[in-house]
């Protein structure tokens, strides 16, 4: 039996109990959630989340791309949310490639070149890459007035470290 057809089956199970036909559409907390897609976030737990009270748009590296903004407008604009949250996490993928490195691997082992993707998104740090995903979005002229956190989740202990807009560095320099 292949993964999907045990999923499958166990959506059959789930479906049998289902009760949560009548959430409505707005997201109860009128929260919107932009994270990696890790398979060890779990990210509506660890935030005390229940189904219903949130939309999580999820993508590798947690990047406020084209796709995740057009989420977050229409989280916002259309379905009341008020607030966003930016999570990335540590030991994270991202970290480990470059674009030109994954790139000419694909090629390599297809002896194919396209047109897309041409950038992965990969970054060096973590808390420096939620301070970009979170001024991408405050710049975004349609979602400019929502107020917009990042944190970064330790996948060892479960907790949250909020990113602040410094630097530490520059924090340390004007001390």
């Amino acid at each position: 039996m292949s993964i999907t057809d045990e999923v499958v089956l166990a959506n059959q199970k789930y479906a049998a109990t289902f009760n949560l036909g009548g959430l409505a559409k707005p997201p109860a907390r009128k929260l919107a959630v932009l994270a990696c897609m890790d398979a060890r976030l779990t990210v509506e737990q660890f935030l005390g989340l229940k189904t219903g009270e949130a939309h999580i748009i999820r993508n590798a590296g947690g990047i406020a791309t084209e796709d995740a903004l057009r989420s977050l407008i229409i989280s916002h604009e259309l379905l009341g949310t008020q607030e966003f949250i930016v999570i990335n996490h540590t030991d994270c993928g991202m970290l480990t490639f470059k674009d030109d490195e994954l790139l000419q691997k694909l090629e390599e082992r297809t002896g194919t070149t396209t047109i897309a993707p041409v950038h992965f998104h990969p970054f060096k740090n973590v808390e420096d890459n939620v301070r970009q995903q979170v001024a991408r979005i405050k710049s975004h002229p349609y979602v400019r007035e929502v107020p917009v956190r990042g944190f970064v989740y330790d996948v060892k202990s479960g907790r949250l470290a909020e990113v602040t807009d410094a630097h530490p560095r520059a924090a340390q320099r004007t001390a």
